[in-house]
């Protein structure tokens, strides 16, 4: 029986944090298994449901893998200057890095890339077994219930960290995203404190360490005139 690979990813927006990829395997058999769980693309389950089915699709799967992109890496992908790199081809390499270790006969895969024919190639160089079948949709996650499991996996991964980031800090960071207003708070007050979790190509991020140079600049113009009357 065919072994079916699902891959997803969480955290792909958010100024802080990680980007979570995750990778869930099982026998073709053992689909059907999947289904009866109930599971769904992870926006759509409450997060104590989420962490339930990832329970449960931990124990049915034959293997799954998650692989942790944090914000440096994440920012040397977005600021680099290679045409063969960018934040799609991080990510192509890291399902790359997934099917290559698990060695799937088919995967399915929620694409990131608005081009998904351009997407399924690079990805198709970066695998080792040119034999695996490649499935790459938009909103697979929401179509095949392997590529859910794996969207679930990736979620509850992230949610893990997120708490792991406010018990360090002490604050809420809301979604992560720049455009939630908890965030935006904690952004302002820590973004120059806690310089691990935060991604620096982000424009948010970025707008306030500019902020920070033009004050500084100001203050020297500042002084250094009144040095010079």
């Amino acid at each position: 029986m065919a072994m079916i690979l699902g891959c997803d990813e969480a955290g792909r927006g958010p100024v802080v944090g990680s980007l979570m990829i995750a990778g869930v395997m099982i026998e073709g058999s053992k689909l059907e298994a999947l289904k009866k769980l109930g599971v769904k693309d992870s926006k759509l389950l409450a997060h104590p449901k989420r962490i339930k089915l990832a329970e449960e699709i931990r124990k049915l799967a034959d293997e799954y893998k998650i692989i942790v992109i944090p914000p440096k890496e994440i920012d040397e992908a977005v600021l680099s200057k290679s045409k063969n790199m960018n934040l799609n081809w991080l990510e192509a390499h890291k399902i790359a890095q997934i099917v290559n270790e698990l060695g799937p006969d088919k995967v399915y895969l929620d694409c990131p890339s608005p081009n998904i024919k351009k997407f399924t190639s690079f990805l198709k160089e970066l695998i080792e077994d040119h034999n695996v079948e490649i499935i790459a949709e938009h909103k697979a996650d929401v179509t095949y219930p392997i590529v859910s499991a794996a969207s679930i996996l990736a979620k509850v991964k992230r949610e893990e960290e997120v708490a792991s980031i406010e018990q360090m800090t002490g604050q809420s960071i809301g979604s992560g995203y720049s455009s939630n207003q908890v965030c935006q708070k904690f952004l302002k007050e820590n973004w120059d404190k806690y310089p691990g979790i935060f991604r620096k190509s982000w424009v948010t991020w970025q707008d306030h360490n500019l902020a920070k140079a033009q004050k500084s600049l100001t203050e020297f113009e500042k002084r250094f005139n009144k040095e010079h009357e």
